[in-house]
């Protein structure tokens, strides 16, 4: 079953993405696409969207730190340093992390206390993580390790076409 479905929403994904269009816009609408996706397919997101560093947003000085981009779901926290959270871990070790109970995550951050697990996917650029994809769902064990492998296509899709 989520082996169609992730095939479809990676080809919509992919017709979506347009290079014309400023970078945000695109991490705008796949965080739109992704979140309504999974949600139409009964899979109780309640939170999809993208973190980036201040010198990806701003062009500015690099800065160990991600800030708010673009996402769909309640309000977010807003900054979130390098090694805290699973948003900074993700993005401080460069590495995917699936989170089947935040509860039982060490430092975990709870923007929404609704939320159950978590998937994030750094974006990593010439060795450089320039922000995350983060993904929180309001079960326990609400992302599979096929989850995970389909947002890191999308992630490298991304970073192919628009980055």
């Amino acid at each position: 079953m989520h082996e169609k479905f992730w095939k479809e929403t990676i080809a919509a994904v992919e017709s979506l993405l347009d290079i014309s269009l400023p970078k945000l816009s695109n991490f705008a609408n796949v965080a739109s696409l992704v979140y309504w996706s999974l949600n139409d397919d009964n899979r109780n997101v309640n939170w999809a969207g993208f973190y980036f560093t201040k010198d990806f947003l701003l062009y500015a000085e690099k800065e160990k730190t991600l800030y708010l981009g673009p996402f769909q779901g309640r309000v977010a926290c807003t900054v979130i340093p390098f090694g805290k959270g699973v948003c900074g871990k993700s993005a401080a070790d460069k590495k995917s992390i699936l989170v089947n109970d935040v509860h039982n995550f060490a430092d975990h951050i709870a923007c929404d206390s609704r939320s159950e697990s978590e998937v994030v996917i750094p974006i990593v650029v010439d060795d450089t993580v320039i922000g995350v994809f983060d993904l929180d769902c309001l079960v326990k064990e609400g992302f599979s390790e096929r989850d995970r492998a389909a947002l890191e296509q999308i992630v490298n899709i991304l970073v192919d076409k628009i980055l």
